[in-house]
């Protein structure tokens, strides 16, 4: 899932960044069922609804008929701390982010289904916030960076950096980050050594097979297949922008609720439980800069 290259990583000031930007219409007498819930309605009802990616290993899927992930914790620990119960629905990614947020935060999909209350791992840009004025952008609680999983028998402990792949063959997902900057690398030199696969788990079941000697992808998702010891974080020269914060979305006519779940997630990351739910999954965690 190439989430990342639904942003643009420019960055700029708080308020400069959205000077050229046109604003976008804002579905304020949309039916109630396009446009969510008030908290007041959440916390009488006494549930809030989550967005999570489908299929999307550590972050979020199902196992045993229960959503289950790094975004269902947090979600479960958002609801708690709002004193109603978690709902989670597991919607599948489209062409990009703008796409996604239009879906199941500010309009609804064209054909079935409604938006949910917040939508979690949402990649956050500053300049990106301009585009999508239909939403607010909160609860910042992690990053994500490209790694590379390696095979220690090929690298040693040290692990490759991206030149070494002239000589040894790399696995990305197709039409990733990974996979256009390796791609580009070096004027193309890299392009008989890599291997492209429909997933990144798909990439690191073929480095596990020997087909690749090493998988470039999110740390998270290469982690949670090869654990932390043979995933590290080269210098990935020419890239602009290998890491992103995460945090959530919602309606943009429903800030109260976002500036609730802003304080609820600042809080957990100052005291440490978004870290703990990470280390709990064997994974690296990044605080998110706020």
């Amino acid at each position: 899932m190439a989430l990342g290259l639904a942003l643009s990583f420019a960055g700029g000031g708080a308020f400069a960044r959205c000077e050229d930007w046109v604003p976008q219409p804002k579905p304020q007498n949309a039916d109630r069922d396009y446009v969510g819930q008030t908290l007041d309605e959440i916390l009488d009802r006494g549930f809030v609804e989550f967005a999570v990616y489908e299929d999307f290993p550590p972050w979020s899927h199902r196992a045993g008929g229960a959503a289950i992930g790094i975004d269902v914790e947090i979600g479960r620990l958002i609801a708690e701390e709002m004193g109603v119960a978690p709902r989670f629905r597991l919607v599948a990614a489209g062409e990009d982010l703008a796409a996604d947020l239009r879906n199941w935060v500010w309009k609804g999909p064209v054909v079935g289904g409604s938006v949910a209350n917040v939508m979690l791992h949402i990649p956050y840009d500053s300049a990106f916030t301009c585009r999508v004025e239909q939403v607010m952008f909160t609860g910042l609680y992690g990053v994500e960076t490209l790694a590379v999983a390696y095979d220690a028998g090929v690298f040693g402990t040290e692990g490759p950096g991206p030149a070494m792949f002239r000589m040894h063959r790399v696995g990305v997902e197709n039409d990733s980050i990974s996979d256009f900057y390796l791609s580009a690398m070096a004027g193309g030199q890299l392009g008989p050594n890599i291997s492209r696969y429909p997933t990144t788990e798909a990439a690191m079941a073929a480095l596990a097979m020997g087909e690749v000697t090493a998988v470039m992808g999110p740390r998270a998702q290469l982690e949670a297949e090869l654990g932390r010891a043979l995933v590290h974080v080269p210098p990935f020269p020419g890239l602009m922008k290998p890491d992103w914060a995460l945090g959530l979305a919602v309606h943009h006519s429903h800030r109260d609720l976002g500036y609730m779940i802003e304080g609820i997630v600042a809080e957990a990351v100052a005291d440490g439980r978004i870290a703990a739910i990470f280390e709990d999954h064997g994974l690296s965690w990044t605080a998110p800069e706020w």
